[in-house]
Formats: structure tokens, sequence, C-alpha cells
């Protein structure tokens, strides 16, 4: 009688933890599926419209640029001014140009638009020379700009990434190919997809197949093909030029430091096998130049560890036909309207107000953003300390050159943890306590920079690095293509005055044609 009542308990017992498993238990989302007439070729955003006219409406809002958030937003500004829209912003950092000088970064370097202003921005800006045939850049420029990308990889293969830039201008539409529709859906039934060659290879290095991944998974997955990290290959790895992404040891900025350890091919001393984005003229310090890494950042960030998706909160929920949700495709920040911030934060925080939820927000980036400040000044010092010694006549160590070698060592990785948080796109909301510790192992990087390169001189350096780092070096607030075609400007600086000249040159490229 006892077995019997025990046995009757315990299925009472597992009948309960089943049904109780049974209503909690979330079920993975389905993809919705639909059939379209459209060719699986097809890369004309416009060709869409007709099929998903409410979709193409939101597609069509990224247009706007007129609106900042607090930390970020939408007004293309150049990110060294620290003025009003719509040359500078509130929220600014003056050394941009001084730590990128002798890369194309500290021409031109602004506040990224909408993703319909991809192409158009990609085409104007002055990292890429439009006044020489040649663009001083490779076509892999184009990856994350454009649906083109879908033709033009499988008519050339791998050597579409070396190839001229301007080759490609022509062959452009300005508003269809801009990266779009095609670059995230199959045409013919709208799944979610994978265009990113170096995504695509990026994962089967993990061993993983984005074909098997969730609907979840992949409503991130399409956002990880261009925003993240990546470096334009050496040639004695692969095909030259093709992007790829530094994640095979790990996708944190200590991983990705130690893979740039043995993917170049510069035999510089204490660098050898090192790759290098490019040399800082003034320290001459081979560097590193950080993308956007928010996938990298937002995988084991709060939210990301958490399950939510990149979709959840920047393709908020809309109803626009008074029918059915949709995602919106307006791709932007949740903080632009408290509307918005309900429709993405409110889905799991529904108990706070919008004013509540945007203040956390701010109270993070406010965090963040004073130490990227601190960390970007550490990193002028460091590459100023370096200058000094490099130039200095008094008495030397017997061990300067080993000292040098470490002191450009530390410029670089203080730079590139500096620029890993720089030039993410949440000013660290992704993942805060990265964001921070990133910065904190950047200025830890940069001061050891100062102390190898005054030990180097035994000090002597040391007072002339005293004092507050804009007396010491004031930011450079202008400086472009056509300015260094100028010994006037070059003058205007000391930093300045370690570029050459340009010999004088007009306008070759306009936008998708030649200048007139």
């Amino acid at each position: 009688m006892n077995k019997m009542l025990v046995a009757a308990c315990c299925a009472a017992v597992v009948l309960g933890v089943l049904v109780l498993v049974s209503c909690t238990e979330v079920s993975e989302p389905v993809t919705p599926s639909y059939t379209t007439t459209l060719a699986a070729t097809e890369i004309k955003n416009s060709a869409f419209e007709e099929f998903f006219p409410v979709h193409y409406r939101t597609f069509l809002e990224n247009n706007d640029d007129s609106q900042m958030t607090e930390y970020s937003g939408s007004i293309p500004h150049e990110k060294h001014l620290c003025e009003d829209p719509p040359k500078g912003w509130k929220y600014c950092q003056p050394y941009l140009k001084n730590l990128w000088m002798g890369y194309p970064f500290s021409y031109e370097y602004n506040r990224a638009r909408g993703h319909t202003y991809a192409l158009h921005d990609v085409l104007d800006i002055d990292r890429i020379n439009r006044y020489s045939e040649q663009a001083g850049l490779p076509s892999t420029c184009y990856n994350c700009k454009t649906t083109k990308m879908v033709e033009w990889i499988p008519e050339y293969g791998d050597d579409f990434w070396a190839m001229e830039f301007h080759q490609f201008r022509e062959e452009v539409d300005m508003d269809d190919h801009t990266i779009g529709c095609a670059t995230c859906h199959d045409p013919e039934n709208m799944d979610l997809r994978i265009t990113s060659v170096p995504l695509d290879e990026a994962l089967k290095r993990q061993g993983k197949d984005w074909r098997e991944a969730s609907r979840n998974e992949m409503r991130s997955l399409v956002c990880a093909q261009c925003h993240v990290e990546y470096y334009f290959q050496d040639k004695k790895f692969g095909a030259p030029a093709k992007p790829i992404f530094p994640w095979d040891l790990g996708m944190d900025p200590e991983n990705v430091y130690e893979y740039y350890k043995d993917h170049g091919s510069t035999t510089r001393e204490g660098f050898e096998g090192h790759f290098i984005d490019w040399t800082h003229t003034v320290s001459d310090t081979p560097m590193i130049k950080i993308q956007h890494p928010e996938y990298e950042n937002w995988y084991d960030g709060p939210h990301g560890a958490a399950g939510v998706a990149c979709a959840d909160c920047h393709m908020n929920y809309r109803r626009l036909d008074g029918k059915k949700k949709i995602s919106s495709h307006r791709w932007t920040s949740p903080l632009k309207s408290p509307e918005m911030i309900k429709s993405a934060c409110g889905q799991c925080h529904a108990d706070k107000s919008p004013e509540y939820l945007k203040e956390r927000v701010i109270y993070t980036q406010k965090r963040t953003w004073d130490q990227l400040l601190a960390a970007q000044e550490f990193s002028v010092k460091a590459h100023e300390a370096v200058r000094l010694a490099s130039e200095y006549e008094g008495f030397k160590r017997p061990d300067f050159d080993q000292l040098m070698i470490q002191a450009r060592e530390r410029v670089r990785k203080g730079g590139m943890f500096w620029d890993w948080v720089s030039a993410e796109n949440s000013a660290g909301f992704h993942n805060p306590a990265k964001a921070l510790e990133t910065l904190a192992r950047s200025q830890q990087a940069s001061q050891q920079a100062v102390n190898y390169a005054m030990q180097a001189t035994n000090y002597g350096i040391a007072r002339n690095l005293e004092g507050d780092i804009k007396d010491i070096v004031p930011p450079i607030k202008e400086h472009s293509r056509k300015l260094q075609q100028s010994q006037e400007h070059l003058d205007s600086h000391k930093w300045l005055g370690y570029l050459p000249l340009l010999p004088e040159a007009d306008l070759v490229w306009d936008l998708n044609r030649r200048a007139q």
C-alpha cells in the first residue's frame, strides 16, 4: 500500500513538472515564410517595395538624418569637432586626427548616417583618394556598403578584394544598390541569410554553420555581417585585401590583440610577423585600426548573454497599416522617442517608464565616455613621449632600443584598446563592464609606453611631458587630402610636419561619376 502511495506521489510530481515546463517554456519563434516572384539574384532595393510596401516604407525612414540621441544619433558631423550640429556634437573626441596621423582616417571621420546613405557616404569620404585614379584603398571597402557584393563576388571571386576601388564607382545606383534588402534576405522567400563572405568563413573556422542557426541567432548574425572588427588580409596568408574577422582566439580585445601578433608580414624588429594597419607618422609605431565591434561587445553583454537579439532593440515592432505588427526596418537607436523605447525596451521592462529607461542608458554611457576621453588623452601622451624619446639627443640608456620597442608596443596596445570602445556605436551600453575594462587596459598600456620612453632617455624627456596634454599637443581640428597639398598647413602644427607634402590636384571623382 505504501509503495503504491509513493508511486502515485512520484507520478504526480513528474506530471506536475511536465505541466510546469510546458507552461513556462518559450518556444523558438518561427521564421515567417513568403513567396515572391523576385529572382534569386535580385539586388535592387526598390524591387522589394511591391511585395512589402510597409516594410519598405520603414526602410526609407533611414533617410532621416536630422536627430541625435544624447551620445550618438544620425546627423552627419565630424566626430572630432566639439561644436553644434551639423559641424560637430557636444560629445566629441578632439584628438581623432592626431591619433590617426598618417592613416586615411585622419582626413575624414564622420558620424555614420542610416543604411540608406552607406553607398553615398563611402563614395564621398576623403579617406578614399578622389584626387587620383588610384583610390589608395581596395574594393574591400564596398563590402558593407552595397548589395552589388552579391553580384561581384561570384563574378570576380577573391580577386575582387584587391581590385581598384574606383573601377566600380560607375556601376552602382546610389539608392537601389545601397546596403539593403538583399543583403539579409533571400529574395525568393525572404528567409534571413548571410551574404558576407568573411562572416561565413569566420563561423566555419569556429565549426559553425549559419544555415543551422536558430531564427533568434539569425536576428543578430545578419547584423554581424558588418557590425564587427575586421582587417584586410596580408597576401602572405591568402587573397590580398580580403576582409577577415580576427575571431580565431576569441572575440574579446585581448584575444584580438594576440591574434594580430601573428597575421602580418613585417620584418620590423620587435614586431616580426605582426599585422599592421598603418605606421603612425609621429611616433613611428605600427598601429591597428579597429572598425566597429558592436557584435563582439554585445554577445556577452547583459542583453546578448540573455538572448536579446540586435533586432529586438534596433528593429522594434510597429503597426503601420492598422493590422499586423512588423519589424521596423529603420535601424536606429530606440532612444529617439518614448514610443520607440516602449516598443523596444518595454518588451522586457514593461514596469519601467521610458524616461527611467533612457536615464539608465545615459548613466552607463556617461561613465564610459568619461573614461574614453581619458584613454584618448593617454594615447596622445604616449605617442608624444615616443616622439620625444626617439629624437632625444642627451644621454640614452644602453638598452635604449629595446625600451623603445616596448614603448611602441604599449602605444599600439593602448591605441587599439581605446579605439575598440571609440569605434563601437553604443558608448559602452552594449557591454558596460567590457567597455570600462577595455578602457582601463588602454590607459594602463599608454602610461607604460610613457614610462618606457622616459626610462630610455634616463628621464631626460620627463619635463616635456608635464602639464595638460592639450598644451603639450593641441588637437588638430582641420586636416584633409586637399589641405595636405599646402606646406602652410603642414607647418601649422608640429605633428603635421611629419607628413609629406602632396602634389596639387583637383577632384577626379564625385560620387559615382567623374568630376566635371
